[in-house]
């Protein structure tokens, strides 16, 4: 046990800090913040893959959090840590975790106390499960945590979960205070997930506070999220894209002074654009006033052995509610249960969306339907170890779904999405000076059938149902059935489109008659810019689907772009 090499822990004071993906792609960039705006925090909590070399492999901005983290701190709150489940964390994958740890500083490990993910492959969104606040999940929570504490050098914090489905006859707090006293182990008060309990369960925003062991808390997260109803119910619902609601900074004021441990305060920031999440910033730093403080000393618990799971915390029947693999009227909380589907459901089909756009509508454009794949055997089979991807196991699903029910519109929808990702498996030559070539990311396709019409129609069927649902309140899922009916009637002439790589999923895009002619050419060899029609070259290059080699070649006006379609 590597916790034995000392019997106690420093936790040196880490002020403000920002949380970020370490993607370059995401905003924001907590670097280029600092770097306008110096002193604005302190610190960055970063999200990557346990393993380091795998963390290396994956965030784009790895190499400058590790060149700056001697003036930048850092604390590493990873993925795929499960704190409750059906299986203890293997401990090859603890020691990567630990090594992680060591090797950046993180003076701590912070994690949710969930289910996070079966052997490596994470529930959609990263939607962990939450264990049942009860004897039985805080049994299973003792293990799990005593387990991966035994693991490491510097403590784990525990983190109180979110809550949409009440389960249990426990407050959160008091489920987070009993797993604190069984372990020994420090904590992360999330404001948001408290606010997600108290809602669910019709408390006062305070509720529980008094009596819990607020000394204990090293850490707070403060984030967006919206509150919304179902039924008579109200349900935070913990997106970190959204404004950080004003009950949260008010109760962030008022816990600071009776947190005597707390060592930081992080802004899950995840989706602002910087001159927002510099806003609520500068905000917390006038709580938070920048400058260093003594380290706090704990004394580490006493080492000892890890439990034996009981699994009467009931994982996978709580995963099967979740899912919608059960009656929702058999569990304990059917209208909250109804809420927590809703989440999952919503981040499952615009996961699938980027791949499947088309089938997805067509065969899991409903509740009803997305239910019928969520509670599938091959949904279920994602978590079983055998490798698939969530598309992969939708199109599993798909195709059994078309051979029980055959329909000719929605087959061939499927099939060419399902071709889609070969157009990128041939290279294409750039184009050289005074040349035009295809795009980097985008490809011709075809098909035998067209469908352009089907692309159309699945666009505006989206925009014309979601503005409806603006003004009526409700998302009218009978207009899909116009959907349906293009499906079925494809143009009878082979079709050229274009396709566009994105990260992830793949973009389908209609084009005119000449520009599919062009793609095609230029997918086999670049072509000279001054011997394409002027308009042709306008509409490719305003839809960013060729490049020029070198503009010096061309000096001539181009032509307004036409429209894609």
């Amino acid at each position: 046990m590597t916790q034995a090499v000392s019997d106690a822990w420093t936790l040196p004071w880490r002020g403000l800090g920002l949380s970020s993906n370490l993607s370059a792609a995401d905003v924001p960039q907590p670097y280029r913040l600092l770097d306008a705006s110096p002193g604005l925090f302190d610190f960055v909590e970063y999200s990557a893959p346990l393993s380091l070399d795998e963390a290396r492999a994956q965030a784009s901005l790895f190499p400058e959090m590790w060149s700056r983290r001697a003036d930048v701190p850092v604390l590493f709150h990873p993925v795929h840590l499960n704190l409750w489940g059906p299986e203890l964390e293997p401990a090859s994958v603890l020691q990567d975790l630990d090594a992680h740890a060591r090797a950046v500083g993180s003076p701590w490990v912070g994690n949710d106390v969930g289910w996070w993910h079966v052997r490596g492959q994470p529930f959609p969104g990263y939607l962990y499960i939450t264990p049942p606040f009860n004897e039985a999940g805080l049994a299973d929570c003792v293990a799990h945590a005593l387990h991966v504490q035994s693991h490491l050098s510097m403590p784990l914090v525990l983190e109180n979960p979110a809550v949409l489905a009440r389960r249990g006859e426990w407050h959160v707090l008091d489920f987070l205070a009993k797993l604190h006293a069984r372990t020994g182990l420090p904590l992360l008060l999330d404001l948001g997930h408290l606010f997600s309990h108290q809602l669910a369960s019709g408390l006062p925003l305070e509720s529980g506070l008094d009596g819990f062991p607020l000394e204990q808390v090293v850490e707070i997260h403060i984030a967006g999220g919206v509150v919304t109803r179902r039924g008579a119910r109200g349900f935070y619902v913990d997106d970190h894209t959204q404004p950080v609601r004003e009950e949260l900074f008010k109760l962030l004021e008022s816990l600071l002074p009776r947190c005597p441990s707390l060592r930081a305060v992080t802004f899950e920031g995840d989706g602002h654009p910087p001159e927002v999440a510099q806003v609520s910033l500068r905000r917390l730093r006038a709580m938070i006033p920048s400058g260093e403080r003594a380290p706090l000393r704990l004394r580490a618990p006493e080492p000892r052995a890890t439990p034996p799971l009981t699994e009467e915390s009931r994982p996978w029947e709580l995963f099967e509610a979740g899912h919608g693999g059960v009656p929702t009227g058999v569990t304990e909380d059917p209208e909250g249960t109804l809420a927590d589907q809703d989440f999952r459901l919503a981040v499952v089909a615009e996961t699938l969306d980027k791949d499947w756009p088309l089938s997805r509508l067509l065969l899991a454009g409903t509740r009803e339907d997305l239910v019928a794949f969520t509670s599938s055997r091959e949904y279920r089979s994602l978590f079983g170890g055998g490798g698939r991807s969530l598309a992969q196991t939708f199109s599993a699903w798909a195709m059994r779904r078309l051979r029980e029910r055959p329909d000719d519109g929605a087959s061939a929808a499927l099939s060419l999405e399902m071709m889609a990702p070969t157009a990128f498996m041939k290279s294409v030559p750039g184009p050289g000076p005074g040349q035009v070539g295809l795009a980097d990311d985008v490809r011709p396709g075809s098909f035998p059938a067209d469908l352009s019409e089907l692309l159309f129609a699945s666009r505006a069927v989206r925009r014309h149902l979601t503005a409806r649902a603006w003004a009526c309140g409700e998302l009218e899922l009978s207009g899909l059935e116009a959907l349906a009916q293009v499906a079925r009637r494809p143009g009878v002439a082979a079709w050229t489109y274009a396709v566009r790589r994105k990260s992830p999923g793949h973009e389908l895009l209609s084009v005119s008659r000449g520009l599919a002619e062009l793609l095609r050419e230029l997918a086999s060899r670049p072509r000279e810019a001054a011997s394409v029609a002027p308009a042709l070259l306008a509409e490719g290059l305003h839809h960013r689907l060729i490049r020029l080699g070198d503009t010096s070649g061309v000096d001539r006006p181009l032509a307004p772009a036409r429209p894609v379609g």
